[in-house]
């Protein structure tokens, strides 16, 4: 569902075993040590998205409180709020050059912000319902979105415009996001599926069905482009091959969700994580080859709803929700 730090990173290497398993080509730490770092508060809602920008300085949060807000991203300093859309929002994602923000709205719009100003630039129209999602591609000339309308559409930041409109799954769409050269588009869907499209075309290239027809809750590419990362209401996070063989590779369990579209994200500025919120108030963080649980974070007093890494630091940052509201910054020790 990102454009920021993880989709950005190429530092992630696999290479392929014989029977197609990636394989680190580095010796990692064999557990992480994360500690709290800041607790920021001021939102009034839950936390519903965070987002850490490319270029590392700033951490953006999105709520149900219908606004964004954006902190420093090493010492937690609140710097400026963004509001402007009429209900909550449930997804941000940053533009490459860290300039711009784009957001998702139950108000069923797409807002692009200028950070620096705080001036809100576009609001994209078109969707019917919910906006759920949206991803910024490399180039940021492009925005996709997903909706409870069931659509993913793509729209031209410059004008505004929706360029492609696609009727893309049976059941609300809940997470979307542009592999790193920007030519793919990977969305999921609580019709059970996770689908790539052509971002020029909006054709259909791949479909893969999960176990049970169970609900796809987040969607996300991996840095090197080659794998996906879905989460599912079954208590599991999978990361699939999405070429021919549509083989699922890796199996995460441990962490707890069942009920909300949880985010995860790779971690890769030591060792080679999975990063994921849990419905029982811990941050799980599982080593992306042994799928292993190798530490939790625990400190939010609500479901964390979300989390990012830090493009270039050892840096966790998450968001839970109501009884909680706030959104936390984790250092590695």
């Amino acid at each position: 569902m990102e454009s920021g730090p993880a989709s950005m990173s190429s530092s992630t290497s696999y290479q392929y075993q014989q029977e197609g398993q990636p394989q680190q080509t580095e010796s990692i730490p064999q557990t992480p040590n994360y500690i709290l770092k800041y607790t920021l508060k001021g939102h009034l809602k839950s936390i519903s998205s965070v987002k850490f920008s490319p270029d590392g300085k700033w951490l953006a949060s999105a709520s149900a409180d219908k606004t964004i807000k954006i902190w420093g991203a090493y010492d937690g300093k609140f710097e400026r709020t963004l509001e402007g859309h009429k209900e909550g929002i449930s997804d941000i994602a940053w533009s490459q050059d860290s300039k711009l923000i784009c957001s998702a709205s139950d108000d069923k719009t797409i807002k692009i912000w200028d950070v620096e100003s705080g001036r809100m630039v576009k609001t994209l129209k078109g969707h019917k319902e919910y906006v759920f999602g949206v991803s910024f591609n490399p180039q940021s000339n492009l925005i996709v979105s997903g909706s409870f309308d069931e659509n993913v559409r793509i729209w031209d930041v410059n004008t505004g415009e929706c360029t492609k409109m696609i009727s893309a799954h049976s059941d609300p769409v809940t997470g979307v996001h542009f592999n790193r050269d920007g030519t793919l588009v990977v969305s999921g869907s609580y019709d059970g599926t996770v689908r790539i499209w052509d971002t020029t075309t909006g054709q259909l290239l791949n479909t893969i069905s999960t176990e049970d027809g169970k609900e796809v809750s987040f969607v996300k590419f991996s840095p090197n482009g080659k794998f996906v990362l879905a989460g599912t209401l079954d208590n599991t996070l999978r990361l699939w091959s999405y070429n021919n063989n549509k083989k699922c590779l890796k199996t995460y369990t441990g962490h707890k969700n069942e009920k909300y579209c949880i985010f995860s994200t790779f971690s890769v500025t030591c060792g080679k994580w999975i990063v994921t919120g849990s419905e029982d108030n811990l941050i799980y963080i599982y080593n992306l080859q042994t799928r292993e649980v190798v530490q939790t974070l625990a400190g939010h007093e609500d479901v964390v709803l979300t989390v990012a890494c830090h493009p270039t630091e050892n840096i966790i940052a998450s968001g839970a929700l109501e009884k909680d509201r706030s959104v936390k910054i984790w250092k590695h020790i």
